[in-house]
């Protein structure tokens, strides 16, 4: 055989992927109460592909972790499955590019050591340190925001709490005026919402003006600080270039921006709703907390690890891999389920059972792992801490004032964000 022939080889079909289950991820009941479709994953399945887009699910712990650890082989660089989702994203990007800045590859969507260097520039700001300075500010605004709405002892938890909580924290350190905390969110919301569910044209064309005008915005910061650099995180970046360096495009700097505004929204908005919802739902779980608050770190992780805010994201294989026994081709895009590996019974004992006092829970994959761990993690945990601090000791008691919606979470591939949750507090 001649090496011409060698290269036109075929490589054998590789075996079909059979999987005994036959629930759909698409379904937004299951996106949103995923905890059965996952159990029965981990028994029959732990990796399983979505019929209707070909995106492949990975539910186990460990080759979780290890997909996490081998970007040569699980690339963060990746592109849409083909079909309908990769149409609507390609629409996006074009309307983006036509009229402002379409998405560049920065912190989320690359691999070590291009990943290295904008993650240099975004962790000098969420340092151990400077987030523990930031502590006091954090009890203050908590404080704030309880004040408005302990007299009346109700509230909608999630847009007069979980939200503005993060959303002014975040604000605060970009330098942004906190006031508009509610036109970020609508920013937020618009710049997720390609990837979270499936848009019709109109709605993509919709969500794609209302980021332009979030991009239009975020041009006019970036050349203020330009001309006049402040100590906030959109200076950091407008100047973080070393002499005989380029300084970091617009391009990059709105990417950086979409993605600093969508995470320091919607994660710990989530994480602070779930929260509440768990220690309403285990009452004895609230009592034994309110007697026990040096148990509140324990409690934060447990509720991590049970209602994981990411529940999971992208990566797209380089080469055909072997992961529990199923071979993955090359070029597929996989999923890896935070959420589902923080459930592996493999990793967790009676990992359906919530419980603060048990000391597995260290290891869950709330934030991710590896190059790609949520830099954000330090300063979600200090509000998660102060909030529910907070929370507990001006209480006696919480409650739902209204049944949850059903389903309570809107749609999403990856996230679990919640519609709205009206609790009592006496």
């Amino acid at each position: 055989m001649t090496i011409e022939e060698t290269e036109h080889e075929e490589k054998p079909a590789l075996p079909e992927h059979k999987c005994p289950v036959t629930t759909s991820f698409m379904d937004h009941r299951v996106q949103s109460e995923p905890w059965e479709f996952i159990s029965e994953l981990h028994e029959k399945c732990p990796v399983h592909k979505v019929p209707e887009t070909g995106v492949w699910l990975m539910v186990n712990y460990e080759a979780s972790k290890k997909a996490l650890l081998t970007p040569e082989i699980f690339s963060s660089t990746v592109r849409a499955a083909a079909g309908h989702q990769a149409e609507k994203l390609r629409l996006h990007q074009e309307i983006l590019s036509k009229e402002g800045w379409g998405h560049v590859l920065t912190l989320q969507r690359t691999d070590p050591p291009v990943h290295t260097h904008y993650r240099k520039l975004i962790n000098r700001v969420f340092t151990p340190r400077r987030v523990a300075a930031m502590a006091p500010n954090i009890d203050a605004v908590t404080n704030s925001l309880i004040d408005e709405f302990e007299e009346s002892g109700e509230c909608e938890f999630v847009s007069e709490f979980a939200m503005p909580l993060p959303g002014i924290i975040i604000t605060e350190q970009l330098g942004l005026d906190r006031s508009q905390i509610y036109t970020f969110k609508k920013w937020a919301d618009a710049m997720l919402a390609p990837s979270m569910r499936l848009l019709t044209d109109e709605e993509v064309r919709e969500v794609a003006e209302i980021e332009l005008e979030a991009q239009r915005h975020f041009a006019q910061e970036f050349e203020k600080r330009r001309e006049s650099p402040s100590d906030d995180l959109i200076s950091a970046l407008v100047h973080s270039h070393e002499e005989g360096e380029e300084p970091l495009t617009t391009a990059e700097l709105q990417n950086l921006m979409h993605q600093l505004i969508t995470g320091g929204f919607e994660t710990t908005t989530s994480a602070l709703a779930h929260g509440i919802w768990l220690l309403i739902e285990y009452p004895e779980t609230q009592k034994m907390l309110r007697s026990n608050p040096e148990l509140i770190d324990n409690f934060i992780e447990e509720a991590l690890r049970f209602w994981s805010p990411v529940q999971g994201l992208a990566r797209m294989t380089t080469e055909d891999t072997e992961v529990s026994g199923t071979t993955i081709p090359a070029g597929s895009m996989v999923s890896v389920r935070y959420g589902a590996a923080n459930r592996d019974p493999e990793q967790f004992e009676d990992p359906e059972k919530f419980d603060i006092t048990r000391n597995d829970n260290g290891g869950h994959l709330a934030f991710g792992f590896g190059a790609h761990f949520c830099p954000g993690a330090s300063l979600a945990r200090q509000e998660l801490k102060s909030a529910f601090t907070a929370l507990l000791e001006r209480s006696e008691w919480f409650d739902f004032a209204k049944p949850l919606q059903d389903p309570a979470h809107e749609p999403s591939f990856f996230l679990l964000p919640l519609e709205e949750m009206h609790i009592k507090i006496r």
